[in-house]
């Protein structure tokens, strides 16, 4: 059964990251799924920071954890001003595809590695170029 509820609110993100990624050379990945959000953000160090102020400040979310922050010198998703990944076909229960994965205590390595293991296996869908 789908959320059409949180099938709107993930449409709405992702229209709003688009576009201003796009305007502002943002590029990254949102993956959501079974009520779990985790977002990735490339681009140069002020403008990643402006962007992560005003989704921090945006009351459609809520609970908000940097995990992760590290310079890089090659983007890993700088054809996508935000790609989509959709979790929803994990399965809490079982964790097949992500068996040592807990989204409520994760390392930042290990989140990264498994968005690119997800990419990596075709998941990523609405994924327009930046």
């Amino acid at each position: 059964m789908v959320d059409l509820q949180s099938t709107r609110l993930t449409e709405a993100i992702l229209r709003t990251a688009h576009a201003w990624n796009t305007q502002n050379g943002i590029t990254g990945v949102l993956c959501e799924g079974q009520g779990v959000f985790l977002q990735v953000l490339e681009g140069e160090r002020g403008l990643v920071t402006r962007l992560y102020s005003r989704i921090f400040a945006d009351p459609r979310h809520t609970d908000l954890e940097l995990i992760h922050c590290e310079s890089i010198t090659k983007r890993h998703y700088g054809e996508w001003s935000m790609a989509h990944v959709n979790l929803s076909d994990v399965d809490p229960q079982t964790k097949i595809i992500w068996p040592d994965f807990d989204p409520y205590s994760p390392g930042g390595a290990l989140v990264m590695t498994r968005i690119a293991d997800l990419i990596a296996e075709g998941r990523t869908v609405d994924a327009p170029a930046s």
